[in-house]
């Protein structure tokens, strides 16, 4: 019989994934991977996780001041009210930082239900990011619900949604997908760090990737740390 899998502390991951106090900006991806490339399994990156892998996720959303997600992956990953616990609250708050990061969901079609949990169970008024011809009737029925930021003409303008993030004090930024996201923000030379769960699984298939949607380009990244939580491998790693 197997030995339980070792779970990792906390504070231990606080330090290891710290960030510099006076940095104008930072955009830090977190993602999931199996050991053959894929970023699902059977659609949801949920499969390819464990306790481990949630608490790291955790902790980063502690760090954060703003958690970014496509409405994609909201929707398949079936995300609700996002908040982080008591612990981390109170590791915020001694810090100075408010007791909950900010959550914003980017969407060009504003297919987002005001009802869902993602609204009503929300402890921060959430944020939705879109651009100027996205559909009126839905961007004024989210704006009840959230604070709507419109950037870009056609299509949303990365580059300006972090920059209005920052003047809004939003400088780190925890994006958690998906994959088009994760592109969109490469191409641009947007991401500064990338922090990857390697999950002890091969998977096959057809699943995607963690990047997808735009064309190979080359980002030479630096390793900092791989930390060991039984067979997955937590790897954190910074633009060269």
């Amino acid at each position: 019989m197997s030995a339980e899998p070792q779970v990792l502390d906390r504070d231990d991951l606080l330090a290891a994934y710290a960030l510099p106090e006076d940095e104008a900006r930072r955009v830090r991806m977190n993602f999931v991977s199996s050991l053959d490339g894929a970023a699902t399994v059977e659609g949801r990156s949920g499969g390819l996780g464990d306790a481990n892998d949630r608490l790291a996720m955790q902790v980063l959303r502690t760090l954060a001041d703003l958690v970014l997600v496509g409405a994609g992956t909201v929707r398949a990953e079936g995300y609700a009210g996002l908040a982080v616990g008591e612990a981390d609250v109170a590791w915020r708050v001694a810090r100075g930082l408010p007791e909950q990061p900010r959550f914003a969901v980017i969407s060009s079609s504003l297919e987002l239900d005001p009802e869902s949990a993602l609204f009503t169970e929300a402890v921060t008024r959430p944020i939705v990011v879109t651009h100027a011809a996205a559909p009126t009737a839905r961007r004024a029925a989210l704006e009840q619900v959230a604070d709507v930021l419109v950037v870009g003409e056609r299509a949303v303008d990365v580059r300006g949604m972090l920059d209005v993030f920052a003047e809004r004090g939003l400088r780190r930024v925890l994006c958690e997908g998906g994959p088009h996201l994760f592109g969109s923000l490469l191409e641009a030379d947007l991401v500064d760090e990338l922090c990857l769960s390697l999950s002890p699984m091969l998977v096959a298939g057809s699943a995607g990737r963690i990047v997808r949607g735009v064309p190979e380009l080359q980002r030479r990244m630096r390793l900092v740390h791989a930390i060991p939580a039984g067979d997955l491998l937590l790897l954190r790693y910074l633009r060269d």
